[in-house]
């Protein structure tokens, strides 16, 4: 198997005597090596673990470099260009390899991380996997097992790769930005999209606005046996009550005023192709029950006309609302809702895949400097930071209107957190006063505890500890700290 352009986060402690030149065979390492250079920074505060490994690793790896902490490690890091991280979970300073992890998904979203620890806890396993851990690891671990893993890593990297020429294809028929990401939800969309794009299945997607609902219909079209047929796109909710009918179904010469001529609805121009329905839920209940009619049948005429036409258009439907919550309340038809419902997908909104943000951003700054004719821009982690933290209602589209403003109205090459609108600065703001707010809440309330504890035990440490599950030595700290002498 080949390895391109590979990107892995290998966090690990191992003893140097378990690593060596020798324990990577030469037919191994000529496996592992990737088609292009593999640069190595691996981070340790114990000097002979950095050097057994470096040992270890030569022969895979075409540079190393190390550092011994965390800083260091960023440093290096931004400095140079790096494919594979190594770094113990144990750092001095404040940082430790987890949020390492943390740090360099930032500045790399598609990096593979797999974790191995000695001191390795379930609460230590979970916080890894939601940094971005790809695996976790208990020690001792034989270097076979690290060997499979690093297999294991390598596939899952090809399936991306895989996922990235899907792009690539789908990039063919327009723009594609809600298709960038490398998290694990946006994997699973892209898979569920070429799955579906593979039948005549009626597709039904549902996503908060901003998201590429769109898109996706284009995706599922694109990938099918119908792609050389058209693809018609019909906003149902921008078209009044009276001219739906005719848009839908076309109509006849003279069948109303202004009608001077035959016109084919969509169905009809979608014929062989793929007709899609945006904002499906928001059409009135005559039009609901026209449209069950033709799914059902499959037959249609124009408007005021008596020739009954053959629809063989594939129906790909969307809705930003949830449309069981609204076949529920009655206002949208359940047979309808069942008809068109055949196949769901459920579009995550951005503040659900925060982790592909840096990869979007620098998507469209390349985007927009090359479209506005600006030299390439870059942005600093600060501000990276705060827009990956941010909400995003207007989701994808939000996003990259942003960058787009930034890209025209910022003059220097380097965008700073300074530069981000208002609104992201005041809404940063507004959570980190809630944070602050949450502590606070949680003091009072610990506080409250131990002083009705106290007086419940009439001041007797060593039962108020018991009855609070906590050791003596705790309570007389949290005393101290509350000032509860």
């Amino acid at each position: 198997m080949a390895f391109t352009s590979m990107s892995f986060c290998l966090v690990c402690r191992l003893p140097s005597e378990h690593v060596s030149k020798d324990d990577f065979p030469s037919e191994r390492a000529s496996q592992l090596r990737m088609d292009s250079e593999l640069h190595l920074l691996i981070v340790d505060d114990e000097p002979n673990i950095r050097s057994g490994l470096a040992r270890g690793l030569e022969k895979i790896c075409d540079h190393i470099e190390t550092a011994g902490s965390v800083n260091e490690a960023l440093d290096k890091f931004d400095a140079g260009h790096f494919q594979l991280v190594i770094a113990d979970v144990q750092m001095p300073g404040d940082r430790d390899g987890l949020e390492l992890i943390s740090l360099i998904r930032q500045r790399d979203p598609g990096t593979t991380c797999i974790v191995i620890t000695a001191n390795g806890t379930v609460e230590t396993a979970v916080d890894a996997m939601k940094r971005g851990a790809f695996d976790f690891i208990m020690k001792p671990v034989d270097l076979n097992l690290i060997r499979q893993q690093v297999a294991k890593a390598a596939e899952h990297h090809q399936l991306r790769n895989e996922n990235h020429h899907l792009r690539e294809q789908l990039a063919e028929a327009g723009e594609l930005t809600g298709f960038i990401g490398n998290c694990q939800t946006f994997q699973n969309l892209v898979d569920k999209i070429r799955q579906v794009a593979a039948t005549d299945a009626t597709v039904l997607v549902q996503g908060e606005s901003g998201t590429g609902k769109e898109l996706i219909a284009r995706a599922v079209h694109d990938l099918s046996n119908r792609n050389n047929a058209p693809f018609v796109a019909v906003n149902l909710g921008a078209l009044p009550e009276s001219l739906l009918e005719s848009e839908l179904f076309g109509h006849e010469k003279g069948s109303f005023t202004g009608a001077s001529r035959q016109k084919p609805g969509c169905f009809e121009q979608a014929s062989g192709g793929t007709l899609f329905l945006d904002e499906i839920t928001e059409i009135p209940a005559k039009s609901q029950v026209d449209l069950l009619r033709v799914l059902e049948t499959g037959q249609y005429a124009r408007v005021g006309g008596e020739e009954l036409l053959q629809s063989n258009a594939r129906i790909v439907s969307a809705t930003n609302q949830v449309a069981s919550k609204l076949v529920e309340d009655g206002a949208f038809r359940e047979d309808l809702y069942y008809r068109l419902n055949i196949i769901p997908i459920e579009v995550p909104p951005l503040r659900n895949r925060r982790e592909d943000i840096p990869l979007l951003v620098e998507h469209f700054l390349k985007r927009f400097c090359a479209r506005h004719r600006r030299p390439l821009k870059r942005i600093v982690p600060e501000a990276m930071q705060m827009l990956s933290q941010s909400h995003w209602p207007g989701n994808v589209r939000q996003l990259r209107n942003h960058i787009e403003r930034l890209v025209v109205t910022v003059p220097a090459e380097t965008i700073l957190a300074a530069d981000l609108p208002c609104e992201l600065h005041q809404q940063n703001a507004a959570q980190s006063t809630a944070l602050k707010t949450l502590v606070e809440i949680t003091e009072s309330a610990e506080k409250t505890g131990i002083e009705l504890a106290l007086s419940a035990k009439k001041s007797h440490r060593e039962q108020t500890a018991k009855a609070l599950g906590i050791s003596v030595r705790t309570l007389h700290y949290k005393m101290n700290r509350y000032n509860l002498h």
